[in-house]
């Protein structure tokens, strides 16, 4: 299966990987299972709706997490956030190459409350120790759900983002935003909306994802392995320095956008002369265009 989108977590992986390299941890057959859920009578996974493990692409040694965004929408539970955590601990102890999450979560799931919240929060630590520790994180960004909650911060504590045009990344999901602010704050009912403030030409221009693919799944692959080298080049350790630029950036970036009311204001004030035709574009040309537009290209 090619389309990235299409594809369930099981299936992502097998194409990301070399041929029989998987090695799973904790699989379906251990029936490590969230020790809520049945308690309210829900459905459960035998893999808690997460795979992870280790593998090797091109003969480079990955360790490798994917959500299963068709059990309860990717989301992530107490027995789902160990899993993750667990993984990511382990890939620091055994100097892993790299570590590629394949995010697909509407963010915690509602059945476990808090022990889904302090998951979230124990798997962003996670990330910036393993990232502290020399090792490239990079969030795949793909699957019809998109990744929003907790989750979509996971996704900004990366070295990167890979994203397509038809996936999404956000805090809060549209219809969060509008139960709080009301219809007149967000419509969740008009998709062309939803799309250009959560999708993924949207968050390539204003510098939210490194990199930008069609919907496969060798596309996502390729150009993961390309931000992991450069964030070995450059450097995968946190420094003071480091998150002292990003918070000057997002104050800039506010500063000069917080104001707009739509994408397409955005958009315009990138440079974009006909920022309506965006949403038309193929990812290619689409590319070309917003390479030299999108915040933060100067540099």
């Amino acid at each position: 299966m090619s389309s990235y989108q299409e594809a369930t977590a099981r299936q992502r992986i097998a194409g990301m990987l070399d041929e029989g390299s998987f090695t799973e941890f904790l699989p379906p057959q251990l029936r490590v299972v969230s020790p809520h859920l049945h308690q309210l009578d829900a459905p459960v996974s035998f893999d808690d709706g997460v795979v992870v493990g280790k593998g090797s692409i091109q003969g480079r040694q990955v360790f490798i997490a994917a959500q299963e965004g068709g059990f309860m929408g990717g989301a992530v539970g107490e027995v789902h956030g160990a899993k993750l955590v667990g993984m990511l601990r382990r890939a620091v102890d055994e100097s892993a190459g790299a570590v590629l999450l394949l995010l697909e979560t509407g963010g915690v799931r509602l059945h476990e409350a808090n022990a889904g919240l302090i998951a979230v929060s124990e798997v962003m630590r996670a990330v910036l120790d393993t990232r502290a520790a020399g090792i490239p994180v990079i969030a795949l960004v793909g699957g019809s759900n998109g990744c929003f909650g907790g989750m979509g911060i996971v996704a900004r504590c990366t070295n990167g983002v890979v994203i397509s045009e038809e996936s999404r990344l956000a805090m809060s999901g549209p219809e969060v935003i509008e139960t709080a602010g009301g219809v007149e704050e967000f419509d969740a009912r008009d998709r062309a909306l939803v799309w250009r403030v959560t999708g993924g030409k949207h968050r390539y221009l204003i510098g939210d994802a490194q990199a930008i693919v069609a919907d496969d799944v060798a596309a996502f692959r390729d150009a993961a392995l390309r931000l992991a080298d450069a964030a070995r080049g450059a450097g995968t350790g946190l420094t003071l320095e480091a998150l002292e630029a990003e918070q000057r950036m997002l104050g800039s970036r506010l500063e000069r956008f917080g104001k707009l009311d739509d994408p397409l204001e955005i958009w315009e004030d990138l440079g974009i002369g006909e920022p309506q035709s965006v949403p038309l574009l193929e990812i290619d040309a689409f590319r070309e265009l917003a390479d030299s537009h999108r915040e933060g290209a100067a540099s």
